[in-house]
């Protein structure tokens, strides 16, 4: 049955707390799963928390600090003490123990290494010298491996041996007398064979998918999705095995950059927490905030060019918010297509071209469908002149947002700046601009002014 955090448990847990009744806060908390009791913890003071933590066993422990909420996280590790943080993170695999490391100053960081064992230090020293959006920075070093020239027999011996360090095996990888990845083999073909049998005889050596060190995690995340793979082996330069990146750091990864993308399409700069700074927050919007102030005096300014032309034919004035909407709503549509074809990968197999000839076509017909109508409603106003203005404007304004929506996001992504900027403010505001622009030219023509 799924567990429901309520206020009433919530009240429950704390008053036993408080009361050191933790008879009552094993009986309710130790049973459940570790997402459920990191829900909890999210909710309870610092103090509360840590009551809690303690009261877990060691492997408990580290799956519920994975789970917490990064800021929870956070400010529950600053409250511990160096060797309290090091032994937190001797019962975490590598890869989570380098994530919570990296996030200490590099004073705190020399504190905690000191305080544990040589060889869980290196470790971790090694792996924080990867960028942590690399592959490299994403993998772990717990993963089972087993020598091309082993026989089966001692195969097994050694694997157990290695299973005590490893939570979750996927996959064997099989490495030669360099360390170097040749295959892999999985658990069924291991049962199966017979006690003798060299490794290198049962596991698959074709197609080997893995990734380098310095491979960028959304790459990663492309690969393991591309090849549908849980697990996916990370090596070096020369080809030697160094670790493992498993599905639920490429979930993560997949996390953050939708995230990431959300925030800049909706013109926030920066990534920012629900518990960041006034400063912090404000110095994320602002930049867009700025563009589109801009954006809207270059509007004002296009209008005032025109105030001869509005003067003449006050009528234009009712459908400047409607050319300015449409053309921004057109503009944002194609550019989000697009970037969601550069993120999924496939823009590579068209060209700029093709998808500039795609997006014009979607622009004609939609352009049509929208002008027709406008003319329509602008007829029964008995104004044949402004109908065929706005409508043919209209059309125009569609056609040009469509391609120029294209356009930018593949430009971007050509001169390797994310592509997602498009979908925001920019896009907006320029094609406001520009549609008026558009607009009052198109009615200069028609009205002969």
């Amino acid at each position: 049955m799924q567990f429901e955090l309520t206020k009433e448990f919530l009240d429950e847990i704390r008053l036993a707390i408080d009361v050191n009744d933790f008879a009552t806060v094993d009986e309710r908390i130790l049973d459940l799963h570790e997402a459920d009791i990191a829900d909890i913890l999210d909710e309870l003071n610092n103090a509360q928390a840590k009551a809690v933590y303690y009261r877990l066993n060691e492997d408990l422990q580290a799956d519920v600090l994975m789970e917490l909420e990064e800021e929870v996280r956070e400010r529950f590790i600053k409250s511990l003490t160096p060797v309290q943080i090091a032994e937190q993170l001797e019962n975490l695999d590598s890869d989570d123990a380098v994530d919570i490391l990296g996030e200490l100053s590099q004073r705190e960081q020399v504190e905690v290494i000191a305080e544990m064992e040589d060889d869980d230090a290196a470790e971790l020293v090694d792996l924080l010298n990867y960028d942590e959006d690399t592959a490299g920075g994403l993998m772990q070093t717990e993963y089972i491996q087993a020598r091309e020239n082993w026989p089966v027999n001692r195969a097994v011996i050694e694997l157990r041996k290695q299973a005590e360090d490893v939570d979750k095996v996927y996959t064997i990888y099989v490495v030669d007398a360099l360390d170097r990845l040749v295959g892999v083999l999985s658990l069924k073909s291991l049962l199966f064979a017979s006690p003798k049998t060299a490794i290198g005889d049962i596991c698959i050596r074709k197609n080997v998918i893995s990734v380098p060190t310095g491979m960028e995690s959304e790459e990663v995340a492309k690969v393991m999705e591309k090849y549908n793979l849980v697990s996916v082996p990370v090596v070096s330069l020369q080809k030697k095995l160094v670790g493992r990146i498993t599905i639920d750091d490429v979930v993560d990864v997949i996390k953050e950059e939708a995230d990431k993308d959300f925030q800049m399409a909706s013109g926030i700069s920066e990534k920012v927490e629900s518990n960041a700074s006034v400063w912090k927050t404000s110095r994320a919007r602002l930049p867009w905030l700025l563009i589109g102030l801009l954006g809207g005096i270059l509007g004002a300014q296009v209008i005032g060019s025109f105030e001869s032309t509005i003067g003449a034919v006050p009528a234009l004035a009712f459908f400047i918010p409607l050319i300015a909407a449409m053309g921004g709503n057109v503009g944002v549509q194609s550019s989000a297509i697009v970037v969601q074809s550069i993120a999924n990968g496939t823009s590579q197999f068209g060209s700029i071209l093709s998808k500039v000839g795609k997006e014009a076509l979607v622009g004609l017909l939609n352009g049509v469908i929208c002008s027709v109508l406008i003319f329509l409603i602008t007829f029964v106003l008995e104004d044949v002149i402004l109908g065929l203005t706005v409508s043919i404007s209209l059309f125009t304004v569609i056609m040009f947002a469509a391609m120029f929506g294209t356009l930018v996001p593949l430009v971007l992504d050509k001169y390797k700046i994310d592509p997602a900027l498009a979908t925001g403010p920019f896009i907006t505001t320029v094609n406001d601009v520009l549609g008026l622009f558009i607009y009052f030219m198109i009615g200069i023509m028609l009205y002969g002014i």
